[in-house]
């Protein structure tokens, strides 16, 4: 079928939002003539400032007054008359604004709560990469293959700034960008496990550190611990897109598993990523061929949560405390063995 107005829905978070582009940028490859719109909550929108594919982004704004802003969106989506709905999201709230909406075509995965609400549900794939699964929806339309490849479009002021930024870095050393936050704790290597390893880095790296402005006084900890008085702290102080411009200037991001991993493989930087509660087969790990996640595979309490909590289950997050510095630094010194030579 030919359609004219599609939405894709995506409401959680920024990772999310960051893996949901492969299917946007597919979504045009099969239908070029048609207007593509995106359904975002407004914590995640920026990321997805300047992409190409999309006419437009509209804002859901859940996680204040979700009632209020329920009525509001639905309204604006009736208005926009859309013919097909896409939705890698599956929760009891997006089927229902896409059904009250009325829009006729609905793609969701066959799970629950929003099945009930689809006009087309497609299994959901229980092994993959979230991309992949992501990129499933588009089935019942094609049969290609498409590129797993996230993308991010920082602007060219985006990327001027970034290169403002590293002008005072001379090209002797490679860049790091660090990334030592986390919304969940116990998805946080140690503060001071970072400490070490940037204390063994800062003479050989150039360190650049990344993050919210909530996180900006964990990056000034590490920093103060480590001695590391040539590092930037850029926490809090740029945007999302700034920050994937930044990232994509480095050469390696070092991070938890976390949104920043899922920007530095939009912007193709390699990375290095700490999983403790969480483990790849959730789906949510760095997939470019240079990555490589640090973990304890066999521990037997792994993995306590798909999304992490505010404390270790029991109370001993072997998971983290056993990824060692000397491990990390080890790994860091090998990708680097021929910078420059």
């Amino acid at each position: 079928m030919e359609f004219k107005r599609i939405l894709i829905v995506q409401t959680a978070f920024l990772g999310d939002t960051v893996l949901v582009t492969p299917l946007i940028r597919a979504a045009r490859q099969i239908f070029p003539q048609a207007q593509i719109d995106i359904l975002v909550i407004p914590q995640t929108a920026a990321v997805l400032y300047n992409n190409p594919h999309l006419h437009r982004i509209i804002l859901f704004d859940k996680r204040n007054n979700k009632k209020s802003a329920f009525l509001k969106t639905l309204k604006e989506l009736k208005s926009a008359r859309y013919d097909l709905a896409i939705t890698p999201h599956s929760s009891f709230t997006t089927g229902l604004l896409l059904f009250l909406a009325r829009i006729p075509y609905r793609i969701g995965f066959d799970r629950n709560p929003i099945r009930f609400f689809l006009t087309r549900r497609v299994p959901f794939p229980k092994r993959g990469h979230t991309i992949e699964k992501n990129l499933a929806l588009l089935r019942p339309f094609s049969k290609q293959t498409f590129s797993m490849q996230t993308e991010l479009f920082p602007s060219q002021k985006d990327k001027f700034l970034a290169n403002d930024l590293f002008g005072r870095f001379d090209r002797k050393h490679p860049i790091i960008a660090v990334a030592p936050g986390s919304v969940w704790p116990t998805k946080r290597w140690p503060k001071e496990y970072y400490a070490e390893l940037v204390k063994n880095l800062k003479d050989d790296f150039w360190l650049v550190f990344i993050g919210s402005k909530e996180e900006r006084a964990l990056c000034r900890d590490i920093i103060e611990l480590a001695g590391a008085q040539k590092a930037l702290n850029l926490a809090g102080e740029l945007s999302l897109l700034q920050s994937a411009a930044v990232i994509g200037a480095c050469d390696l991001m070092i991070c938890n598993d976390s949104g920043a991993l899922h920007l530095a493989n939009a912007m193709q930087t390699d990375v290095f990523a700490f999983f403790g509660p969480t483990v790849k087969a959730f789906g949510f790990y760095p997939f470019r061929p240079n990555d490589v996640v640090f973990e304890i595979p066999d521990l037997y309490c792994r993995p306590c949560g798909k999304h992490g909590s505010k404390k270790c289950p029991e109370g001993h997050f072997r998971c983290m405390l056993e990824i060692k510095p000397e491990w990390v630094e080890k790994k860091v010194r090998e990708k680097f063995a021929s910078f420059n030579k």
